[in-house]
């Protein structure tokens, strides 16, 4: 069995574990400060450090925890992730992070479940801060500075409103860094958590590029990039080549699914999307299924599609995962034993497990 098998199996289970496990909500009794940074690490570069050691500074003593997308290693994206996540809390721990946990399963999800579910994880976590970097753009310091009020302020198609003081901030669409912190404060706002002063801004710094840093991974040539990323991460990649799963899908599983399954059940997928898929008849090949699903309204749409197909999970059972998230905090990794126990202090729940 592959690497991606293992995953694909394991993880399924942990998904089915989260479903019946019952929640124990508690009130946290921690002093600490915790910085809850979410954030995929694929893998952790310059630009994720800065954000993590300007956070540091800024709340030097404070529990710094980082939410790692988990289950099934599908990045927001839908495509595989370049390092499974213990070897992406590992390098967090190595760089200064002082606990990581396993965050929601990113490509089965649609923008807006992922973003909900990361809202209840800064709440289940009871959160302080939360660090976000951001790129500069025309209007968008008056956004941070109303978020940061802790006015409701959300998306719209084309326009981005305020919707605690009645107005439109914006008459544009954002970058997607930009757009996922507009959508964390709408989020956030709906489920009641008071986030007034808690985000810090970190501006994204110059010379990282994330699809320079993938195209070396797939090559093997990591000396390539060595100047935008950590010495830790080059190490982790060159010493767990075996363990690179960009890029690797389980095939069989994706023609299988959409040859057999009903599509209509499937989580991101609705009647018409179903009847469109199965109208190309039978599957030969991911190339085959790739072809019969349309271009949908994010350019990653065919990729998360791709992902749901793999790993199936019915719209019944992701609604109810997402309902009761998080049922569990996986903890992925941590500095020690006297951070673990701060954290257990801190944290709003009792279903604290290890991986």
């Amino acid at each position: 069995m592959s690497l991606v098998e293992d995953i694909s199996k394991r993880d399924m289970n942990l998904f089915h574990e989260y479903l019946d496990c019952g929640e124990r909500i508690r009130e946290g009794s921690g002093d600490v400060s915790l910085v809850a940074d979410f954030t995929e690490y694929n893998p952790l570069h310059n630009g994720h450090f800065h954000c993590m050691k300007v956070a540091r500074s800024k709340v030097p003593d404070s529990l710094f925890v980082a939410i790692v997308p988990g289950l099934f290693e599908r990045s927001g994206r839908g495509i595989p992730y370049i390092l499974p996540r213990e070897l992406r809390a590992e390098i967090a721990v190595s760089l200064g992070a002082d606990v990581v946990v396993e965050g929601p399963p990113m490509g089965l999800m649609g923008s807006g479940q992922y973003s909900l579910c990361l809202c209840r994880y800064f709440q289940a976590l009871n959160a302080d801060y939360i660090p976000r970097g951001y790129n500069p753009e025309d209007g968008y310091g008056e956004i941070l500075k109303r978020i940061n009020m802790g006015h409701h302020v959300a998306p719209k198609p084309y326009k981005i409103v305020d919707k605690t003081a009645g107005e439109v901030l914006l008459r544009d669409k954002l970058k997607e860094d930009n757009y996922v912190i507009v959508s964390f404060s709408n989020s956030l706002s709906k489920i009641g958590f008071d986030y007034a002063g808690k985000f810090i801004f970190v501006e994204r710094i110059e010379g990282v590029s994330g699809t320079r840093i993938r195209q070396a991974v797939m090559s093997g040539e990591f000396e390539s990039v060595r100047d935008m990323m950590p010495a830790k991460t080059v190490e982790v990649l060159s010493e767990n080549r075996d363990s690179i799963i960009f890029g690797k899908r389980l095939e069989e599983n994706i023609v299988d699914n959409a040859n057999n399954l009903d599509l209509a059940s499937l989580n991101l997928l609705n009647e018409k999307l179903a009847l469109k898929i199965k109208s190309f008849g039978t599957f030969d090949s991911v190339g085959d299924v790739l072809g019969a699903i349309p271009q949908g309204f994010s350019t990653h749409f065919k990729q998360r599609i791709l992902s749901i197909l793999e790993n199936p999970i019915t719209k019944d059972d992701m609604s109810a995962f997402i309902d009761k998230y998080p049922s569990q905090i996986r903890v992925l990794d941590y500095k020690n034993d006297d951070v673990l126990e701060l954290f257990k202090e801190k944290v709003n729940s009792e279903n604290i497990s290890l991986s």
